[in-house]
């Protein structure tokens, strides 16, 4: 079930893939993403109106390398005339593919009409994509969720809109808008859009291990699988998938060696990134991403959000990586 996958024009090597998450996905999160197999990566989601407007903070979600690709870059607003100018803007920026964001739960995208409030509004999802698909030539997918609400299931028809304006994939993240993440995700309404359409078809959802990425391709029949929270402080789990996927192969967790020794590269990219003191600063959330469910954890979580220093903080990685091992 592990394979090559075309979206579009664009080859991947897999069929597993890096979700886009604000706070999240930023180019250092991507590259160990890439190093441990993703098939590919999108950013976090970007502004269309920043990106028009020419905001410091929308460009800079676009900070990319030559070893982030091949790279997608999501984009979310409602007007479909400026979600087509900054398609052609990230497209003459040398984006691979282009995501459109029809399914973010937060209330401030949601009250400008963006995200998932485009699957209330019909019309205008297909007025956004056949903006963008006009604007670029580049492989056009689109995210989106089961529906607004447990009355509003409107996802299958969605992905055929989607298909009809010209996207050459979709992602389905099928819990409804007003759900957010809580309950569980229903990956039979994936099956039933991957009948419907004739599109790539990638499921998301309480992907948490390899053995759940294998269950979604079985169980609904999608084309990929798209691994959004299951990957935060665990970016080990696209080699752990891929592993499964190819020939069965359950890998262990990484041990506290490779563990201390992850935390210290992405540590040090993400400074490298945002600076010194942000660097450090907003590293603290992977930290809490990373201890997660590790005996101690909440202790050394308590002691590290004061930090401010790499090394003191390398430090305390050490030690509590060292002393402490297995689970709560």
């Amino acid at each position: 079930m592990l394979y090559e996958m075309n979206i579009g024009t664009l080859s991947l090597g897999n069929n597993i893939f890096l979700a886009p998450m604000a706070g999240v996905t930023d180019l250092p999160f991507r590259l160990l993403a890439r190093t441990f197999g993703a098939g590919l990566c999108f950013t976090e989601m970007v502004s269309a109106q920043g990106l028009v407007r020419k905001t410091r903070r929308s460009y800079e979600y676009l900070a990319s390398s030559p070893n982030d690709r091949p790279l997608g870059v999501q984009l979310f607003g409602a007007d479909p005339d400026i979600l087509g100018e900054a398609a052609a803007i990230v497209t003459e920026l040398g984006a691979d593919l282009i995501d459109i964001n029809a399914g973010c739960p937060v209330r401030k995208v949601l009250k400008t009409g963006a995200g998932g409030a485009l699957m209330r509004d019909p019309a205008r999802f297909s007025a956004v994509l056949g903006s963008v698909r006009a604007a670029t030539h580049l492989p056009l997918t689109v995210k989106i969720r089961s529906g607004w609400a447990p009355g509003e299931i409107n996802a299958v028809d969605i992905a055929e809109r989607a298909e009809g304006c010209g996207a050459d994939a979709l992602t389905l993240h099928p819990r409804t808008v007003r759900q957010g993440f809580s309950g569980s995700a229903d990956w039979h309404l994936i099956g039933l859009a991957k009948e419907r359409v004739r599109i790539p078809i990638i499921g998301s959802g309480d992907i948490r291990g390899p053995e759940d990425a294998r269950a979604m391709l079985e169980q609904a029949g999608c084309d990929g699988v798209m691994v959004g929270r299951g990957s935060m402080g665990n970016p080990w789990i696209f080699r752990a998938a891929t592993a499964f996927l190819s020939d069965g192969t359950l890998l262990p967790p990484p041990d506290s060696i490779e563990r201390e020794d992850i935390l210290r590269q992405h540590l040090k990219m993400h400074m490298r990134q945002h600076g010194k003191t942000a660097g450090v600063r907003g590293f603290r959330t992977h930290l809490l991403w990373y201890t997660k469910g590790l005996r101690g954890g909440s202790t050394f979580r308590k002691a590290a959000v004061s930090v401010e220093g790499m090394d003191e903080l390398l430090e305390m990685v050490h030690a509590y990586l060292h002393h402490f091992q297995g689970e709560d």
